[in-house]
């Protein structure tokens, strides 16, 4: 195939080309992608709330939350990074348990007899937090995680606990017992089940993809997507111009890809983009997230966002807000015909987040301002 028929492809697997399914809602775009990363950054939002956003439009934030933690849809666990995942994954999920129950080595030392405690207070008093436990932090630094903190987190990775709920931003535990379906709450799935599972749902979440990109969808390393993709039910095909072999997910192979083309500004960690090397080699866009750069060396800012359009990433944002008006501190555009998206982006995203105007502060290309300042004039009039 052609590299603009696997841009296409990759489109529509990611939910931004042809309409979407607004009956299904929040969780069908999560089923529809598989994970969903979480972050501690908000700008506009928090990334996890900006996915379906950029898939649906103005789908309301309280209702985002209700459809990740209401009646068991989802749970959190270590995918692409820390995910929400589909409930019905849970099983797949059983070799990473296990590797994590297997692990020699760990970052922080556990104090004797404060796993027991943990899981003996959920069980008793739960759902709780881990301040509700007896507090996260030993000191204010970070990485300096109390007793609690390492036990309820080395819970969570073993599969005895899950996070039920985010409270401020906060994990709120349960036991996985009462908090995970009877049907689901098993291991019973060996390494090459789970495997070959998770590389067949990269495949479909993509479209498309190299091994590589396969592998980072969930993490997975190069050796364990080579022994399964031969029967993950992934077929072989040639893209031109990207000088590596891809797979496809046949169903996506059997009609071409058509429809409207979403407009929508992007989380640096949404799912289509999380992957700098793929989102070159799909969009000729580089995409880095500068969040942690030293501010003098950032580019493009703190949180820039890119800007889909056309079904091509065609500028960056990097916003913020100041009570009712988003404002957009610094803007990079692919050309003056980018103007009018990125403008149409910017109100859209400045409706959903409540705020009623829009203001530009920097354009990367000084000659751009102008036609992009006008296209706002024009849509928030």
């Amino acid at each position: 195939m052609s590299a603009d028929e696997a841009r296409r492809l990759a489109l529509r697997a990611q939910g931004f080309l042809g309409a979407p399914d607004r009956r299904a809602g929040v969780r069908g775009v999560l089923r529809h992608l598989g994970a969903v990363q979480l972050d501690t950054i908000s700008v506009l939002a928090r990334s996890h709330e900006l996915v379906p956003y950029a898939r649906l439009g103005a789908v309301g934030r309280r209702t985002v939350d209700d459809a990740y933690w209401t009646d068991t849809h989802a749970f959190e666990y270590w995918s692409h990074a820390a995910c929400i995942l589909p409930i019905e994954e849970w099983p797949h999920f059983a070799f990473r348990r296990r590797a994590y129950r297997n692990r020699p080595h760990w970052n922080h030392h556990l104090p004797d007899g404060d796993y027991d405690r943990v899981v003996k207070q959920l069980r008793t008093e739960g759902p709780l937090t881990a301040t509700d436990l007896g507090g996260a932090k030993k000191t204010s630094e970070w990485w300096d995680w109390s007793g609690t903190k390492v036990a309820v987190e080395r819970a969570l990775m073993y599969g005895e606990v899950v996070c039920v709920e985010r409270r401020g931003w906060k994990r709120v535990y349960d036991l996985a017992e009462r908090a995970v379906p009877a049907a689901l709450l098993h291991d019973d799935l060996d390494d090459t089940e789970c495997l070959r599972r998770l590389v067949r749902l990269a495949g479909q979440s993509l479209g498309v993809g190299t091994r590589a990109d396969i592998a980072d969808y969930h993490r997975l390393k190069a050796e364990q997507v080579d022994a399964v993709i031969g029967d993950s039910g992934l077929v072989p095909v040639t893209v031109q111009g990207w000088g590596r072999p891809a797979w496809a997910d046949p169903a996506a192979l059997e009609t071409p890809p058509r429809g409207r083309h979403r407009t929508t500004l992007l989380s640096p960690f949404d799912s289509l983009v999380w992957e700098r090397a793929r989102t070159e080699r799909i969009f000729g866009f580089t995409h880095r997230l500068e969040a942690y750069v030293p501010k003098q060396k950032r580019v493009h800012g703190y949180f820039a966002m890119p800007v889909l359009a056309g079904g091509r990433l065609v500028g960056r944002v990097d916003p913020a807000r100041e009570g009712r008006t988003l404002v957009a501190k610094q803007i990079t555009l692919a050309g003056r015909k980018a103007a009018p998206a990125v403008a149409q982006a910017l109100v859209e995203a400045a409706s959903w987040v409540v705020c009623t105007d829009v203001r530009v502060e920097r354009v990367e290309t000084p000659e751009l301002r102008e036609p992009l300042t006008r296209e706002l004039a024009r849509l928030l009039a």
